[in-house]
């Protein structure tokens, strides 16, 4: 079974936008962070798929482990159609995840990269952005309820900045594993 590259989008609602008045670690000038909820578990979102909290859990930590405590946790303005980090479109970095019952809540730097002064120009100028995020998984039907996908296997890729009106767009990509090359299939947006 080929796993799919799902994108999420949470209610932006709730992001708070940290600009430092004065940057005291090393000089270099303020730096602003985004913090707010970064992933939802055991809730039904918006695109309609449903992540179990305990696998949720296991991605996370394994997540940390790997790219945040590495410093290696770069996201992305705007999703891409493929599953890897292009650095030159890179726009922050995740400091942390921290588990709050379903949610968790994350903390990213902005860089100061063009892509990063672009989100810092539009929080500036009031833009709301938010976060979403890029995994790999197993797409399911659910049981239950008919026009839900259960998400299983889930690997977090990426966090990425976006901005999204009011229609949530959902793309789904088949990802198919040839031999050491990643070939990424556009399926439906």
């Amino acid at each position: 079974m080929s796993h799919k590259l799902l994108v999420e989008t949470p209610d932006f609602g709730s992001f708070t936008y940290i600009k430092e008045e004065k940057n005291l670690r090393d000089g270099k000038g303020p730096r602003m962070y985004i913090e707010g909820p970064f992933m939802m578990a055991n809730e039904v979102n918006k695109n309609r798929r449903l992540y179990d909290l305990t696998e949720m859990v296991s991605e996370v930590k394994r997540y940390s482990d790997e790219m945040i405590k590495s410093g290696r946790a770069l996201g992305e303005l705007n999703h891409p159609t493929t599953v890897d980090i292009d650095l030159s479109r890179a726009c922050h970095s995740v400091q942390n995840l921290r588990q709050e019952g379903n949610y968790f809540v994350g903390k990213s730097l902005v860089l100061n990269t063009p892509m990063g002064k672009i989100v810092q120009t539009l929080i500036d100028d009031g833009v709301t952005p938010g976060v979403s995020t890029r995994c790999l998984g197993q797409l399911e039907p659910d049981s239950i309820k008919e026009d839900v996908n259960r998400v299983k296997n889930m690997k977090l890729v990426a966090i990425d900045v976006v901005v999204v009106g009011c229609t949530v767009v959902v793309m789904a990509i088949e990802v198919v594993v040839v031999g050491a090359t990643v070939v990424v299939v556009v399926i439906g947006a």
